[in-house]
């Protein structure tokens, strides 16, 4: 197995996702960048790869099982089975917990983690019978403490993510697969200044110990840390990015 590999990351149109396509391209992997805006995906590999040979976009409805299938496919036949999966793809939403209504809840539910399931499903089984592969989930601070400030169905999803990481470690342990997760705490990114209200921003920035947002190039490192060859030994796992918010 070449240090130089295949990777695919969901969500990969902006924010977190694209910070972790530019660190894995920029190691030398070919990437797929895959997400349901898939113009914006379009114009962070045109930037990678003007000519297509190391970076690509595509259309990924993280919700649905045959989607990752279809993704598959078209990977093996452009480039060859994955040796990487960073399953980032989510949706991040403010809800009241006590009004927080089916439909909603259901979506995020549906987005959130049936993507990291069957992409570690699908994919997974795919990298399993080649004996190699890496595979890191996005969970999140939320999925750990309750926090609810991001919506009560995006921490029960996150709480998830975490528990789906460990049932797949164990499974593909043995046929070369690592399948771990990161849960970041608030970092610099859009996402989180569209979620939390200007007046509202500068005293969560004060409640998180180091006093200062995370740098979310700093996952994309923890991700091309985990996604090495030499990360044999480190499966199952989860690593805090959290700024001390919560300490274990």
């Amino acid at each position: 197995m070449t240090s130089k590999g295949i990777a695919v990351v969901t969500g990969a149109a902006g924010g977190m996702g694209a910070h972790i396509a530019r660190r894995l391209h920029s190691d030398g992997h070919r990437v797929l960048l895959t997400d349901i805006a898939v113009e914006a995906a379009e114009r962070i590999a045109g930037e990678l790869s003007p000519d297509g040979s190391t970076a690509r976009a595509a259309e990924l409805d993280v919700a649905h099982r045959d989607n990752f299938a279809r993704i598959l496919a078209e990977c093996e036949n452009v480039w060859g089975t994955p040796t990487i999966l960073v399953n980032n793809a989510a949706i991040t939403q403010a809800a009241d917990l006590m009004t927080l209504g089916e439909d909603d809840f259901t979506r995020v539910q549906s987005t959130n983690v049936n993507s990291v399931f069957f992409g570690c499903q699908v994919i997974g089984a795919a990298m399993a019978a080649q004996g190699y592969g890496r595979i890191v989930n996005m969970a999140s601070l939320a999925g750990q403490n309750g926090g609810t400030a991001t919506g009560a169905h995006y921490a029960t999803s996150k709480g998830g993510i975490l528990t789906i990481t460990k049932i797949f470690a164990r499974e593909l342990a043995a046929r070369g697969v690592t399948v771990n997760s990161i849960a970041p705490g608030p970092h610099d990114l859009p996402i989180v200044k569209a979620t939390v209200p200007p007046e509202r921003l500068d005293a969560v920035i004060a409640g998180i110990p180091v006093g200062r947002l995370g740098d979310p190039s700093f996952v994309a490192d923890m991700v091309a840390l985990l996604t090495a060859e030499n990360a044999h030994f480190v499966t199952g796992a989860c690593w805090d990015v959290n700024g001390g918010l919560y300490v274990r």
